[in-house]
């Protein structure tokens, strides 16, 4: 070791310039009287200079011992420099588990959920699935057969659940590239391949056939809200949602507008949705108003509206298998097999999604006048009334 040729006074004293300590160690002082300790060291016949930080924070007792370390990893044979770098990785790699990755992900994409992502359906897959087993691990170290073994269990089994809890791992590691981490933002795909395709046959909801609606109808007869709900629920062909959120102030003459926080699509693509109110409609929603709370027309009994459990469960206990969702399927179908509504009007009775964007700035209009003729019949129907195949025309005003 060479002589060390620096004191603390000397370090606090010394004038702008280079002054060696020994040992490849050396103290750059600046015109502001700071300075910094700067380690030269020759490795595989190249010169290299590593900072080891300011006087300010440095003693020169804490540099010497510094240096004495690099020093060691050149003895080595290791580049000091970008062994730094390598254990500074290694470091940050406990900031970027998967767990932590994943919160950022979702907090950066609330926005674009419907109510900020409050009801927690987007994070649940990852929560229940994948962060049990993964959630530890540095997202960058994450590889397909990680991925495999974790969904494999119900890759099968739970397909719908174990395709979401996939999708949304793959957005996890899109937005960990975007951080700058070096992850591989094909192992979800990688993953799929050594899963195979899944041997689950999705099953849509099921619904009653629309010959059976009059009579369940006629059956919700007490006057409870749940009865009132699912009646108006029927007669709409709307899900859920807006029927357990319908505002008195939402209603006006005989439409129905339903706000866009209320209907089916991603934050900021969702639009207002009118409803034509047929009579029945029209009578359900006076049945109602007696019960309404806070200008909620089906309030729970304790506080907010009735749950989305609640009519499910009317049907389940008596004995159902169709539950109130599908009851936009059965209005569907009886569309389609008892009228000759144009497609357009028919699918936007039930305010679905058209195939693009460009196929829907061609419609001039939400068919409101067509679809209450529409729900008008539906009504027709489901009170028990029969009778022709109703004509409507998409060009009717």
């Amino acid at each position: 070791m060479a002589l060390q040729k620096l004191t603390a006074v000397k370090v606090k004293n010394a004038g702008p310039g280079k002054y060696a300590d020994g040992g490849g160690l050396w103290l750059v002082k600046r015109t502001d009287g700071g300075g910094q300790w700067v380690l030269r060291v020759t490795i595989h016949g190249r010169r290299r200079e590593m900072g080891l930080g300011g006087i300010e924070a440095v003693s020169l007792k804490e540099a010497r011992e510094t240096a004495e370390q690099w020093r060691a990893v050149v003895r080595q044979g290791k580049d000091p420099i970008k062994e730094r770098e390598r254990l500074r990785r290694e470091a940050a790699k406990g900031d970027n588990i998967l767990a932590t990755v994943a919160v950022e992900a979702f907090e950066a994409r609330k926005a674009e959920l419907k109510d900020d992502g409050k009801a927690g359906r987007w994070f649940s897959p990852l929560e229940l699935h994948v962060l049990p087993k993964l959630g530890k691990i540095p997202v960058e170290e994450i590889d397909q057969q990680d991925i495999k073994n974790t969904l494999a269990p119900i890759w099968h089994e739970k397909a719908e659940t174990a395709r979401k809890a996939m999708n949304r791992l793959a957005i996890v590691l899109r937005h960990a590239a975007a951080m700058g981490l070096e992850v591989d933002i094909q192992a979800t795909e990688k993953a799929k391949a050594l899963l195979g395709k899944s041997r689950h046959v999705t099953r849509h909801v099921p619904s009653l056939p629309w010959q059976e609606v009059p009579a369940f109808y006629e059956s919700l007869s007490d006057g409870t809200v749940t009865h009132l709900a699912l009646r108006l629920l029927i007669l709409s062909g709307l899900r859920s949602k807006p029927i357990r959120f319908c505002r008195l102030d939402q209603i006006e003459g005989e439409v129905w507008t339903v706000p866009a926080e209320n209907m089916k699509a991603r934050k900021g693509k969702a639009v207002d949705f009118r409803v034509p109110i047929s009579n029945e409609m029209k009578a359900v929603i006076e049945h109602a108003k007696p019960f309404a709370r806070n200008g909620l027309l089906f309030p729970s009994v304790r506080k907010g509206v009735i749950s989305d459990a609640t009519m499910s469960r009317l049907m389940e206990r008596r004995g159902l298998e169709a539950r109130p969702h599908g009851f936009r399927s059965s209005l569907r179908t009886w569309a389609a097999e008892t009228t000759n509504t144009p497609w357009e009007v028919a699918e936007m009775a039930l305010a679905h999604k058209f195939a693009n964007k460009v196929e829907k700035s061609y419609l001039p209009t939400d068919f409101l006048e067509q679809r209450r003729i529409l729900m008008a019949r539906w009504a027709d129907h489901v009170k028990g009334k029969m009778g022709n195949v109703v004509r409507i025309s998409q060009n009717e005003r």
